[in-house]
């Protein structure tokens, strides 16, 4: 089973890298479908796994390159932590079918806005 959560990692990680997204994109169906996770323990894990020192390394890659912003970031990451901890405590009351919906349809939105708009 490690193994298996090592690989998910490691695609996911690459994946994130390459076209910088948020790994939870990827972990969250990942973690339902190939471990059985629920919604909430899927989100949860996720979340565990984007902590500060996981992207550093792709973030570093992109800073010296000239392509991230290190303001801007810093004041993402402020934002960030406190609306995700407001986040998790509202998530945490929605019914879990009515989470993993919101969570489907978010992608949706996102992917579709991404593909037919410029």
């Amino acid at each position: 089973m490690a193994w298996l959560i090592l690989l998910i990692g490691l695609v996911v990680g690459a994946f994130s890298g390459v076209v910088g997204i948020g790994g939870g994109i990827l972990f969250v169906p990942a973690l339902v479908w190939l471990l059985g996770m629920d919604q909430y323990k899927a989100q949860g894990t996720s979340l565990g796994a984007l902590l500060a020192p996981v992207g550093i390394l792709a973030f570093l890659e992109y800073y010296r390159k000239g392509h991230a912003d290190l303001r801007v970031a810093l004041f993402l990451a402020v934002g960030f932590t406190v609306g995700g901890f407001f986040g998790a405590a509202t998530a945490t009351d929605i019914p879990e079918v009515l989470l993993r919906r919101i969570f489907a349809l978010t992608l949706v939105a996102i992917g579709g806005r991404m593909f037919f708009f410029k």
